[in-house]
């Protein structure tokens, strides 16, 4: 989720909404996430993804930052747009996958935009509308969703939006909202059964999931935390790029705008600054062009790196 600072409101028009849906879109086609919700409100929006080829920080960097220079050119504004950072937490895929899929998709009713699910169904600033079809949506993520309902388009349509209809008179939920030991051990009743006396299992405000799961992904990113992060250098890293795609390692750092080296350049760009996290202008420096044209260059690479992840990951190394 991702609040408006001072609560400000962040959407001020369709243009505003349509972009920040626009660079959504962006993420998906270049593998770095998948979408399965979302829904946009006049001062926060809220999201359920799963991450895909880069980090979940360094996407949300690159939505967000676009997104607020973009909103400040319209609106003729300066200064901060968003409240701190955004606030993310790691979900059990069951059985909170849908959900979630329904909390976050009937924010609108429960903030009295609209009145009513007939409305929701035809808005198009939320993803219930593209999951029932009626505001088209290809880089959603919806038959992840749909299969779960019925064998057929049709029959999964129906119990999806049931489903939904269900949920309205739940109102707002805590666990998805508030503390880590309501979220960790699975809601208000979880929590009222410990009271009596049964153990607590293992909680963390960022986690929502059971007490396996809880301990499992905090072992995970502690171990993450062990390992050296890669250290690969630039120049091991073009070589071994130009080495595996057959190309000259001073034509792939120089000029030449022969394709094959043109494609190992974008590729290069990408695995630099998407892959590894380093800065653009390093690489900028090295080929002798500016920042924004390696940035270019590696959301181009992204589209040749999604059929490539083993190489990919030996490259890296």
């Amino acid at each position: 989720m991702v609040r408006g600072i001072e609560r400000r409101v962040i959407f001020r028009d369709e243009p505003d909404r349509a972009d920040f849906v626009t660079r959504l879109a962006a993420l998906v086609k270049i593998g770095a996430l998948a979408i399965y919700a979302w829904a946009l409100l006049p001062n926060h929006a809220h999201l359920l993804v799963r991450t895909g080829s880069r980090p979940l920080p360094r996407s949300m960097r690159s939505l967000l930052t676009g997104y607020a220079g973009a909103f400040n050119r319209r609106h003729k504004r300066v200064g901060h747009l968003f409240q701190n950072r955004y606030k993310s937490i790691v979900v059990e895929e069951e059985p909170y996958l849908l959900e979630l899929v329904r909390y976050l998709h009937l924010n609108p009713l429960r903030a009295r935009l609209l009145s009513d699910l007939r409305d929701l169904d035809r808005y198009p600033w939320t993803g219930h509308s593209a999951l029932l079809g009626t505001v088209p949506r290809p880089w959603q993520e919806t038959a992840t969703i749909l299969n779960q309902f019925g064998p057929t388009w049709r029959r999964a349509l129906h119990a999806y939006r049931a489903f939904v209809a269900e949920g309205l008179p739940q109102g707002r939920r805590p666990e998805f909202q508030g503390g880590g030991l309501v979220r960790s051990l699975g809601g208000w009743q979880a929590v009222a059964t410990a009271r009596r006396g049964e153990a607590l299992g293992p909680s963390d405000a960022r986690i929502l999931g059971g007490g396996d799961f809880v301990t499992a992904i905090l072992r995970e990113t502690a171990t993450a935390r062990a390992e050296p992060p890669a250290q690969v250098s630039l120049e091991t890293l073009a070589a071994r790029l130009a080495a595996s795609l057959e190309v000259p390692l001073p034509a792939l750092l120089g000029k030449s705008q022969i394709p094959a080296v043109v494609f190992a350049r974008h590729l290069l760009a990408y695995l630099w600054v998407e892959r590894l996290g380093r800065p653009a202008s390093v690489l900028a420096r090295h080929l002798g062009q500016s920042r924004g044209n390696v940035s270019l260059a590696a959301r181009k690479g992204a589209e040749y790196a999604t059929a490539r992840p083993t190489e990919i990951a030996r490259w890296c190394r």
